[in-house]
């Protein structure tokens, strides 16, 4: 008989930042607000003080993405093409087809692992609803035949997507909280802030600047699993740091744990790797990537990683207590304890 569960989260590495004190001669400054399901964050240096106005007006922007992307709303943009692209090309904003464009270029590049459209396997398994249960074979080969980017057409003349099949459907949250720092960031920046660190939960972070030339923004990388206290400090500076891990929901059936992220190119719980994180220059291809990278594991880190400059990847691997390296990006410097 299977069987469910919700767990804190469980991520082998976890994001703090910042985590040391403020400078000798300074502060930080925080605005919080909730949205997307967690709570993003704005820092500012202390001498910075006058852009308060400024971070205030990049938090709001987070609520008005989440009503454009949300699939929990049925007033959302996403929401409408899910409903309607299946009978005919659907008009969408500029943004929202620059972010579905990106989503397929990842999706290219990872060779499937990233993939927004496996909405009908995390509801075959009960994921959706967090009442888990292992489906049938038979159940998951039904749900893959609605799942794959070979199943969107984007028409970049037009601005309109169409889908193949109208079980198809997409869902960004594996995206849509780096999207929305990458959109914070522009918008912080045209209004002349050079100097601040935004964060999305425990598990997205963008810096902007490097906290006025102090080496970068301060983040450290602490493991859950393990015996160590922190695992190393990174300076950021104009990059973007994303950790996804395995263990926030599972589903126990014939004694065998079975994970809730998925491989969409198989149907069947990604395994091996506990927690994979990923630095790059934008957080919505940092984020997108820490999902692929914790399905597909080191291999496909290992030949994205060489392929793309600027782009890092920590990969905890399941035995607890091992951290694979892979690539280097210019915007982080890794102190080691």
């Amino acid at each position: 008989m299977a069987r469910s569960a919700a767990l804190n989260r469980r991520q082998f590495l976890t994001l703090d930042a910042p985590v040391s004190p403020p400078p000798a001669d300074g502060y930080w400054i925080r605005l919080h607000r909730g949205a997307m399901a967690c709570r993003f964050e704005v820092v500012l240096p202390g001498e910075d003080a006058a852009y308060l106005p400024a971070a205030r007006t990049a938090l709001n922007l987070a609520d008005r993405l989440e009503a454009r992307l949300t699939v929990f709303r049925d007033t959302s943009e996403v929401s409408h093409v899910n409903r309607t692209a299946g009978d005919g090309p659907v008009t969408v904003h500029p943004a929202l087809f620059d972010l579905l464009s990106l989503s397929a270029t990842i999706h290219r590049d990872t060779t499937g692992a990233f993939d927004i459209t496996s909405t009908p396997l995390s509801r075959c398994w009960g994921f959706l609803r967090r009442d888990g249960k292992r489906p049938t074979s038979d159940a998951i080969d039904a749900a893959r035949a609605a799942v794959g980017m070979h199943l969107v057409e984007l028409d970049p003349e037009r601005q309109t997507v169409r889908f193949q099949r109208r079980e198809v459907e997409l869902n960004l949250g594996s995206i849509g909280k780096g999207h929305a720092l990458d959109v914070m960031a522009a918008k912080l920046r045209r209004l002349g802030v050079r100097d601040v660190l935004l964060s999305a939960g425990g598990s997205s972070i963008l810096a902007v600047g490097s906290d006025h030339g102090r080496g970068g923004w301060p983040v450290d990388l602490r493991p859950r699993l393990a015996s160590r206290g922190r695992l190393a400090r990174l300076r950021l500076r104009d990059a973007a740091i994303a950790t996804s891990g395995a263990g926030e929901q599972f589903v126990l059936a014939d004694g065998r744990r079975y994970g809730h992220v998925l491989d969409p190119r198989t149907g069947w719980p990604a395994s091996g790797v506990l927690s994979a994180t990923v630095i790059a220059r934008r957080a919505s291809v940092a984020d997108a990537l820490s999902t692929a990278f914790l399905v597909d594991g080191p291999g496909l880190a290992a030949r994205y990683c060489a392929a793309h400059a600027d782009t890092m990847a920590l990969l905890a691997l399941e035995d607890g207590e091992r951290v694979e390296a892979f690539g280097a990006c210019a915007g982080v410097m890794v102190e080691e304890d």
